[in-house]
């Protein structure tokens, strides 16, 4: 299983007022197969049926505000917690708690400051391609989730699983994938010739005494073994 990775959705979180305790929040965590900000050079999705079994099969999902252990709000396992799959995506409702934590919650949501949701999950399957602009593109196949959340800061926590995956998908070191223009990724993702001056970079490097296992020269074995093919 991959590491721990966080996503954001900005959608409007709803509060209502209950009469046994703070309040209900309800929002989406997920939004389905929309793009997501470029995260390091690639785009992100989220395939409409990548948390089915999460949620189908009551996952010991959390909710924790900010992810925050301190900041618990609600679990499936008491069912102070509860996730929905719809034509949007996955939608949480959960019941906050009369603590301090829920009760700041609940007045940070009634003057409308919890404007962002998150949610943490691991990935289990996902595919590579191209966006229609040609940008390249990862698609969550298949995920388990771990918490939903509202957040104040929207901001992806880290993509560097996401550039692992791409690495073992293009068969490249990760250094490759980083030091790679949009271009290049894109020939090795969709196939189609590079424009960029691959080989003259690599041509310098070599020049210069770099070895074999620099990130561009790998770059430029790939691309290659690409125009080998054809």
């Amino acid at each position: 299983m991959r590491d721990l990775e966080m996503r954001h959705v900005s959608q409007p979180v709803e509060f209502r007022s209950a009469d046994d305790g703070p309040g209900t929040l309800d929002g989406y965590a997920i939004v389905f197969n929309k793009y997501s900000q470029n995260l390091g050079g690639f785009v992100e999705r989220v395939d409409p049926s990548a948390a089915t079994k999460s949620v189908s099969d009551k996952l010991p999902v959390v909710a924790r505000y900010n992810h925050d252990d301190n900041f618990l709000l609600g679990t499936i396992e008491a069912g102070t917690l509860r996730l929905e799959v719809d034509d949007v995506g996955v939608r949480y409702i959960v019941d906050l708690p009369d603590t301090s934590a829920g009760r700041d919650v609940a007045a940070l949501a009634k003057r409308g400051d919890l404007r962002y949701s998150s949610f943490a999950f691991h990935t289990l399957e996902d595919e590579w391609g191209v966006t229609e602009q040609g940008f390249p593109l990862r698609t969550l196949r298949s995920i388990q989730l771990v918490d939903v959340a509202p957040v104040v800061n929207p901001a992806y926590r880290d993509s560097t699983v996401g550039v692992r995956s791409l690495a073992e998908h293009l068969h490249i070191e990760v250094d490759a994938v980083a030091a790679a223009s949009t271009e290049e990724l894109r020939s090795l993702l969709s196939g189609e010739p590079v424009e960029s001056p691959v080989e003259v970079r690599a041509e310098e490097q070599e020049e210069e005494g770099q070895s074999e296992t620099h990130p561009s020269i790998s770059l430029r074995q790939r691309l290659l073994e690409l125009d080998n093919l054809k």
